[in-house]
């Protein structure tokens, strides 16, 4: 399991003007290094797959993780 705190997750979704889903990620404390790995690693993967997923809808979704 990616988190130790899967009760601390929680995804919000907003649309922007031109169309664009951004997906705000928030994580427990103790789960945001693990969030980002090393060297920004785990994040930019999750992004990776993420935005993999959108374009098969052709759709432009952009992920934040904040803290």
């Amino acid at each position: 399991m990616l988190v130790s705190e899967p009760e601390a997750v929680s995804v919000e979704q907003f649309s922007e003007d031109d169309g664009t889903v951004v997906l705000e990620l928030s994580v427990g404390d103790d789960d945001y290094g693990r969030i980002i790995g090393r060297g920004g690693r785990t994040a930019n993967a999750l992004r990776t797959v993420i935005k993999a997923a959108a374009v098969k809808d052709n759709r432009r979704v952009l992920v934040d993780i904040v803290d």
